[in-house]
């Protein structure tokens, strides 16, 4: 694929949205919730037939997912696809997907947490830009900020040409550019070796994960580093990382063992932003050039995300 990843076309209101289901169950109360919460930002909305699925833990067969995503990027009616839910699943699908039809005809793709898996082989496979953020029957369903909608919304639509994130400390100074990748840390680790992971070679790495021990996070942290990826990058940025116990000591651990796997890289490292669980999950986009400025504490995306 071509060094610049594709941007799809902006999402105005009046647009539609298409809601597809990529990994686990969805509940149907739920789904409602967010297809409202859709609504009221001036969305019409088209929600998959196979949405509500069961086949096991998944939202309907991989086959069926698979084809639904396929269908929705094919669909000249459907302007923009969210994410239902993540759960698990999403990993399943890739082999499936038309990568070299969303490469002809891109569309924005919102999602995180087990999405990570497809966001992250659509910037490969597809060439295209890709959305970390919210997802229509978790946090549309539970209920965003007003900040996190207005920054979605302005995203999406292109009307903000340079997006600010603020991170809470700087772990490495420095200063770093290159396009956004990454996003569920056990998602990424569980890419690597796969043909769908993501090149890092250059890029500013995004991650954030939940309900993990300290200890695993220190093994997925570990496993980056033994593979190559932390001497590649130009720069890290960690969201929130929310221990599975919650406690102030599983939190200090994670910040210790943050550190310690970063303490050498030759990158800026800022731990912190609100993007993901945990947080206000401020939208960020995939394939598009960043900056990472340790003096200014400020993950800085410079671009518009669409065209």
């Amino acid at each position: 694929m071509s060094a610049k990843p594709h941007k799809p076309p902006a999402l105005r209101p009046g647009d539609t949205v298409g809601v597809v289901a990529t990994s686990a169950t969805v509940e149907p109360a739920y789904l409602e919730r967010g297809v409202g919460a859709l609504t009221a930002m001036g969305y019409r909305v088209k929600v998959s037939d196979r949405a509500l699925d069961r086949d096991g833990i998944f939202a309907g067969t991989d086959r069926d997912r698979a084809r639904e995503i396929n269908a929705f990027f094919g669909d000249p009616s459907v302007n923009a696809i969210f994410a239902a839910r993540g759960g698990y699943g999403c990993g399943r699908l890739l082999p499936l997907i038309d990568f070299a039809a969303i490469s002809r005809a891109p569309k924005i793709f919102l999602g995180f947490s087990d999405a990570t898996f497809l966001l992250n082989a659509l910037v490969e496979c597809a060439g295209t830009v890709a959305f970390h953020g919210p997802m229509v029957a978790m946090d549309f369903a539970n209920g965003l900020t007003r900040r996190s909608l207005d920054h979605l919304a302005r995203l999406l639509s292109g009307e903000s040409r340079e997006i600010e994130i603020e991170a809470r400390e700087v772990v490495l100074p420095g200063v770093g550019e290159g396009e956004l990748v990454g996003g569920c840390l056990s998602v990424v680790v569980a890419m690597l070796g796969t043909p769908f992971a993501p090149r890092f070679d250059g890029r500013i790495l995004f991650l954030e994960d939940t309900g993990e021990k300290a200890y695993r996070v220190d093994r997925m942290l570990v496993q980056l580093r033994q593979a190559g990826v932390f001497d590649r990058v130009a720069g890290v940025v960690f969201g929130a990382i929310r221990p599975f116990e919650g406690s102030e000591q599983e939190r200090a651990r994670i910040a210790a063992f943050v550190a310690d796997q970063t303490a050498d890289l030759k990158c800026p490292v800022l731990f912190g932003i609100e993007a993901g669980h945990g947080t206000e999950n401020l939208t960020l986009p995939f394939g598009v050039r960043a900056r990472l400025d340790s003096t200014r504490r400020r993950l800085i995306i410079a671009e518009s995300a669409v065209s």
